[in-house]
């Protein structure tokens, strides 16, 4: 059984149309589910579509209770629910900058904690975390985007230390980009003037368009991580974000080495203070 949160649009639409051609039964949550009827008209047993906002940890914990009672267990859960807030770190208000993270982190850890107990006691079960290429590196105008999908992995990789033991799989799912409404529902900022000179350097490397995939090709992939006995901790789906991985890790790497002599300079073990012999 499957639970997929933001399941009525985009990715999150995909991942369940995949599921349920596949014979699965599946759990659709989302804030708005009603996209979701023509899928539940046609899959009536097998589909389960059921308003949830993430951000809300009692809700998200009731959801789930629900879930498992209507279908007796969990085996595959997808955290796809997530929204991008455009714009230049210093615009950010509080508020603004706190909706970023309450969704695309909060929202992914309230679900974590509220299946976990769950796959640890049927020692079983695969957790499946959509993170982004904006995971990858922080860019221009997303970079609390970034942060959101830098906390899900990092959270995501201690997850999956500390669920293997009970027989729990955890995996990162770096996207590229898909034709989904995620930039044209963004929330954009209240942009700076000193920043109109870079909005204008950015606008020019978008001029050409963007140049997507269509969504099933990801619900494709995410099938067959999922039926795979050995699933890795990560996995990027597309040519793009691959390239743009090992570019990253390259650049990273050779500036670790550039610097290797300052960094190893800077460590020398010593007695605990207070510890030294008088």
């Amino acid at each position: 059984m499957w639970f997929i949160t933001g399941a009525s649009r985009g990715l999150g639409r995909a991942f369940t149309e995949a599921a349920l051609a596949a014979g699965d039964r599946v759990v659709g949550v989302a804030r708005d589910v009603s996209p979701l009827d023509d899928l539940t008209a046609r899959h009536p047993s097998q589909l389960l579509a059921v308003r949830l906002d993430v951000t809300d940890r009692s809700a998200v914990f009731d959801v789930v209770d629900r879930a498992v009672a209507h279908f007796g267990r969990l085996d595959i859960v997808v955290n796809n629910a997530g929204a991008l807030f455009t714009g230049m770190v210093e615009e950010f208000t509080e508020t603004e900058a706190r909706a970023q993270l309450e969704l695309n982190f909060f929202g992914a850890l309230w679900v974590s904690q509220a299946v976990l107990p769950r796959l640890r006691a049927q020692g079983s079960g695969h957790l499946v975390q959509i993170s982004s290429i904006g995971a990858l590196g922080g860019f221009p105008s997303t970079g609390l985007y970034s942060a959101s999908k830098f906390a899900l992995e990092g959270m995501s990789e201690a997850l999956a230390a500390e669920a293997a033991g009970f027989g729990v799989k955890v995996t990162i799912v770096q996207p590229g980009g898909y034709w989904t409404d995620l930039y044209t529902s963004s929330t954009a900022t209240s942009p700076d003037p000193a920043y109109d000179s870079l909005r204008e350097e950015l606008a020019k490397q978008w001029a050409e368009g963007s140049i997507d995939s269509d969504p099933r090709l990801a619900a494709e992939a995410l099938m067959k991580l999922v039926d795979s006995e050995d699933p890795p901790l990560r996995l990027l789906l597309g040519s793009m974000v691959y390239d743009v991985a090992f570019d990253i890790s390259r650049r990273r790497m050779d500036t670790w080495a550039s610097w290797e002599q300052v960094s190893r300079a800077a460590e020398k073990a010593i007695p605990a203070p207070g510890t030294e012999a008088g």
